[in-house]
């Protein structure tokens, strides 16, 4: 996905990474109009979503979804994690979506960060970290889906 914004620069974007619980997901479980989103998603970035599988969904999630799910590893760093990954496929060419303190690295290492206002509650650190905030999932899903809304959103 090509994204040229007005007093930034053109963004030449090949990965999505989502945090699921908080962002894509409640208690392990996706919410109502996220699969068929991703769907959509799929032929313009490559969906990878990065969990420490708190409520056990991250295989129901894979199967699910179709997509990778990166499980990361317990008792370490978290957000590091997150911020790894993300460095690992090229930050220039993600676009990382969360909610969450342990997303605040990956919302920031990546190209564009959006931060989801979720029904887990979204902490004050992710909001300052990321590039735009959006209400819900659905709506920063439907940004990616419609570009032109998102370059409306960061011009300068």
């Amino acid at each position: 996905m090509r994204l040229s914004i007005p007093g930034r620069r053109t963004y030449d974007l090949e990965h999505l990474v989502l945090d699921l619980n908080g962002t894509l997901g409640l208690d392990g479980k996706l919410l109502e109009g996220v699969a068929p989103r991703l769907a959509l998603l799929k032929s313009l970035l490559r969906p990878v979503i990065l969990t420490a599988d708190t409520h056990g969904g991250a295989a129901q999630v894979r199967r699910e979804l179709g997509v990778q799910v990166a499980v990361l590893e317990a008792g370490r760093d978290e957000a590091l994690q997150k911020a790894e990954f993300v460095r690992d496929l090229g930050a220039e060419r993600v676009v990382a979506v969360g909610n969450g303190a342990n997303d605040v690295l990956m919302l920031k290492e990546a190209a564009i960060g959006i931060c989801v206002l979720g029904p887990e509650g979204t902490a004050t650190e992710a909001v300052a970290s990321a590039d735009l905030v959006v209400l819900d999932i659905l709506t920063g899903l439907d940004l990616l889906l419609h570009p032109q809304r998102l370059v409306a959103t960061l011009r300068r």
